[in-house]
């Protein structure tokens, strides 16, 4: 962040797992923190207990944490504020990753808002509830909440371009795309992160984050155990039984073995299940576990 000042002392991030990947210019924990829990049901509102929202983000930082995922759209505006509040002035190293192409409705829907004038005032909102200068992370998400969707991706990426040239953007990144604009995305602007649904049941990004760690740009997967089939979800519990963890820790574990260009942004509401993620995904998984998990999603 643009605004930075030591708040408190941090646990040094080589104790996280996975140990730290560069995007662009910004160094990162590969274990991170995803904020979008910390609103109201149905992400929106404010939350039921704001000091325990407030204490999630401080323990995150204080464990070490350097990557924390956003978007102005949650609550509207809620976890942004929740955020500022926490841990502004930022700590120097903390990076903020958020996210525009959406926004909230009074129904709890998530219509697009991908017209240059739609970015552009996004991009100011998370400026103001973030309140920095400039942000360091803005992924242009496309696609709808049924997935990625065919379409070019030229007009909105060229709009945040153009608000990285101006200085309000560090670095941008894309959500919720296919590999098709990927490859657009690729001679228009750089990039330095790809941010979508990949985990051990659905793994036909498998292509995609290989070409992507060969260039040395960030996989950001969401919903680590989400879309699971009963008969996979049986799977995944017999190897967490097996060593007496849960399976959360198994799928966390095998996305930071996956590859290294892999970061994780577990959501969560509670400090208790922050500290209990970050174990999890230390978990050390042997070749037998690995070869048992690499079928579930073949």
């Amino acid at each position: 962040m643009t605004t930075s000042a030591s708040t408190s002392a941090r646990t040094p991030a080589t104790t996280l797992p996975g140990g730290t990947w560069t995007m662009g210019g910004l160094t990162v924990t590969r274990f991170g923190y995803g904020a979008m829990q910390l609103t109201g049901a149905g992400v929106m509102g404010p939350p039921a207990d704001p000091d325990g929202a407030l204490a999630v983000l401080r323990e995150a930082v204080r464990l070490g944490i350097t990557h924390i995922d956003t978007a102005d759209a949650y609550g509207p505006h809620v976890t942004n504020r929740l955020i500022r509040e926490a841990l502004h002035p930022y700590t120097d190293g903390l990076h903020v990753a958020t996210k525009v192409g959406a926004v909230r409705d009074a129904q709890g829907g998530w219509p697009v808002a991908r017209e240059p004038d739609d970015l552009r005032r996004a991009v100011h909102s998370n400026l103001e509830n973030l309140g920095v200068e400039s942000l360091d992370l803005v992924n242009l998400r496309l696609g709808d909440a049924e997935g990625p969707q065919p379409g070019s991706l030229a007009r909105a990426y060229e709009t945040l371009a153009g608000l990285q040239q101006e200085g309000l953007i560090r670095h941008l990144g894309l959500s919720n795309v296919t590999a098709e604009q990927v490859a657009e995305a690729e001679g228009i602007a750089p990039f330095v992160c790809v941010q979508n649904l990949y985990n051990l049941a659905h793994r036909g990004d498998d292509d995609l984050v290989d070409r992507l760690a060969a260039r040395g740009i960030a996989y950001v997967p969401f919903f680590p155990l989400g879309g699971f089939s009963p008969l996979q979800s049986s799977a995944l519990s017999a190897v967490a039984a097996r060593h007496g963890v849960r399976p959360m820790a198994v799928a966390l574990a095998w996305l930071l073995h996956r590859s290294p260009n892999i970061l994780l942004i577990p959501g969560t509401s509670s400090v208790a299940h922050l500290r209990e993620n970050i174990t999890g995904a230390g978990f050390a998984l042997s070749g037998q576990d690995l070869a048992r998990l690499d079928a579930i999603g073949r």
